[in-house]
């Protein structure tokens, strides 16, 4: 009797073991035609790879293995239509730009996921190649194009991004728009201190995101934060260079979603334009700020350690010139220490 059960066990586990085996689905991207290290177009391997994990079912893993792939057009993953709510994206390598800022000029966003619920991004390098615009944009002599985005997240909810480094992005390095349940972990995202708009995540429209143990040197915002996020986690952010943790701006528009609930934690600004920041524009505008904590932070040689400014003009042209409509409460500070690189290290205009 002990033979015979020893038996069926061993039986069950084998059927067991081949059943988890038929659901796990793996697809690397180089079986299907990208090729590491070279001027080959590795676009189509890597929307081939998403299709075929998008139609399956089961947890799926598209792999990008070592090597540096070359990705001259922009990326769109949808969601829709999708029978896998589980899937792993995990590179080790490195997507890479082209160097021409122009190629990708009628595009928003270089790679992009939308409409997508259940996915997990995790390691290797976005090289959005941007130093070319950034000269163009500071030049003043000639049409530049506004850039792309390096990463965007739209209309897409349970979202994991973690150990992802994100360099010289034409704009902002990611963005989360429209999303729920998002969680940043470990990225680290890099570009020179003098890039323009080059913000290193920017949320708005969101609920439940988190954003920790991660390291942001860039020339804009480390973090901004836009209309209609709610409920926002922030922790443990090296921030600097770049222009801080900003709510804002607010007020460009007469309706606007209220940010509500951000908590922004143990974290540390080292040569920043700005610390804590909320920015609002002089105008009329029935948006909100409410219910924000900025708590156990450092500042290291910050300008504008406490800033809240909301006659916000960031080139001083055709500014409003009249009173916001932004109504902000409920904001404390805790716990903020270290050195301002201004005389005056707290104000509120």
């Amino acid at each position: 009797m002990k033979i015979i059960i020893v038996t069926l066990s061993i039986i069950l586990e084998i059927l067991n073991l081949k059943s988890v085996t038929a659901a796990y689905n793996y697809y690397d991207v180089v079986t299907l035609g990208a090729k590491p290290n070279s001027n080959s177009d590795s676009s189509k391997a890597l929307e081939a790879a998403w299709n075929i994990a998008c139609d399956s079912t089961g947890e799926s893993t598209i792999h990008i293995p070592e090597g540096e792939y070359f990705v001259p057009k922009s990326l769109k993953f949808s969601g829709k239509g999708c029978r896998n709510s589980k899937i792993n994206f995990v590179i080790n390598g490195t997507l890479k730009a082209p160097s021409d800022f122009r190629v990708l000029q009628n595009s928003k966003t270089w790679v992009l996921f939308e409409h997508v619920n259940g996915l997990t991004l995790s390691g290797g390098v976005f090289d959005a190649a941007g130093a070319k615009l950034w000269n163009c944009k500071r030049s003043g002599k000639e049409a530049c194009p506004r850039g792309v985005e390096s990463l965007g997240f739209v209309n897409s909810q349970n979202i994991e991004i973690n150990g992802i480094t994100s360099l010289d992005s034409q704009l902002y390095h990611i963005v989360i728009d429209d999303c729920q349940n998002v969680k940043v972990e470990g990225v680290t995202i890099s570009a020179s201190g003098h890039s323009p708009n080059t913000d290193g995540i920017h949320v708005q429209s969101s609920i439940n995101v988190t954003i920790s143990s991660s390291n942001i040197a860039t020339g804009d915002d480390c973090i901004s934060i836009g209309p209609g996020t709610k409920n926002f986690w922030i922790q443990d952010i090296t921030c600097g260079p770049g222009h801080g943790i900003s709510i804002g701006s607010l007020g460009k528009t007469l309706h606007e979603a209220k940010v509500y609930n951000v908590t922004v934690q143990t974290s540390t600004f080292i040569n920043t334009e700005n610390g804590v920041r909320i920015k609002s524009w002089g105008r009329p505008s029935d948006g909100f700020v409410s219910d924000v904590v900025f708590q156990h932070l450092t500042m290291e040689n910050a300008r504008n350690p406490i800033i809240i400014d909301q006659n916000y003009c960031p080139n001083h042209n055709d500014c409003p010139g009249e009173v916001s409509g932004v109504r902000i409460s409920n904001v404390t500070y805790d716990d903020i220490h270290g050195s301002s690189a201004t005389s005056i290290a707290l104000k509120f205009d």
